[in-house]
């Protein structure tokens, strides 16, 4: 009896001791960062000078600043267009890869490609596709079009990128739902007289829900959190036609050096995530299949 205590007890603390890195690290580099940065967003500071409480004065500037609109507007464009965009063509190639066509391996490799390519090589890459001279994109199309320097195409050409490097990611996803899928459900439709858009409708579709639900609830989030992209490429510009929340907090914190107005323009995304993820979770029931 001694035995089991002490080997549970060894056991016990072994665990302990493997999770702890993790414990710590969450608590230094996640909680810390976010209780302090919400006491920052009521205060005065340029990280030189004394910081002076200020109370709810940058919350104020915030909403009273047109600016503010119009890069929560450039935040919502992108984040809803990526989601959407994100997920609809993801879900088609994976059901056009599951039904085993030639290659179908190769195109799995060169989708998921994308995704694991640092930001920075792609970003590389498709300003010269974009370049108004002699980008790719615009000798194909035998157009002249300013893309990241016309107000009119910057974002869309943001959004662009932005999905085709999801498409592998989520695609991925929705194959490895696909695997578990009964196949004797796309045989009996096959037999029933069901072509393939009737097929994806009413039986890949419905049957991939869950998934479908999980994928457009991180797509949504990390969309919302887009800034990698936008410093790389526009840098927000031209005339903040892209600049976007996350990317307001980081020239607030360390071009402008205001610290209270950067900690609450992240709390006010924080705010605008939670509800639209709660938002997503009520809407679950009617939107999943069977999930009652």
């Amino acid at each position: 009896m001694k035995s089991d205590n002490f080997f549970i007890n060894n056991l016990s603390f072994a665990a302990f001791a493997l999770i702890l890195p993790a414990i710590l690290g969450t608590f230094i580099f996640i909680i810390i960062p976010v209780i302090v940065s919400f006491g920052f967003s009521f205060v005065k500071w340029d990280l030189i000078n004394k910081i002076s409480f200020v109370g709810f004065d940058n919350y104020i500037e915030i909403f009273t600043n047109t600016l503010f609109y119009k890069i929560l507007l450039n935040t919502f464009v992108f984040a809803i267009s990526t989601s959407v965009l994100g997920v609809i063509v993801p879900l088609v190639f994976a059901a056009i890869l599951n039904s085993k066509i030639r290659g179908s391996e190769f195109f799995k490799t060169a989708y998921f490609l994308p995704f694991i390519t640092p930001m920075v090589v792609i970003a590389i890459v498709w300003q010269w596709i974009f370049d108004p001279n002699i980008g790719l994109l615009n000798n194909l199309l035998r157009i002249h079009v300013n893309w990241l320097y016309d107000q009119s195409f910057a974002m869309p050409a943001l959004i662009i990128v932005s999905v085709w490097k999801l498409i592998g990611y989520n695609m991925i996803i929705f194959l490895s739902s696909l695997s578990s899928v009964n196949s004797s459900l796309f045989e009996a439709a096959k037999i029933d007289g069901a072509n393939s858009f009737q097929i994806f409708k009413n039986i890949t579709v419905p049957m991939l829900s869950p998934t479908i639900f999980f994928v457009v609830i991180i797509t949504t989030i990390s969309s919302f959190q887009v800034f990698d992209l936008i410093y790389l490429m526009t840098q927000g510009g031209p005339f903040d036609s892209t600049n976007v929340l996350v990317y307001a907090v980081y020239k607030n914190a360390f071009e402008f050096f205001n610290i209270g107005k950067a900690s609450a323009l992240a709390y006010v995304l924080f705010i605008i995530v939670f509800c639209l993820t709660i938002i997503q979770w009520r809407l679950r029931k009617k939107l999943v299949y069977l999930e009652d």
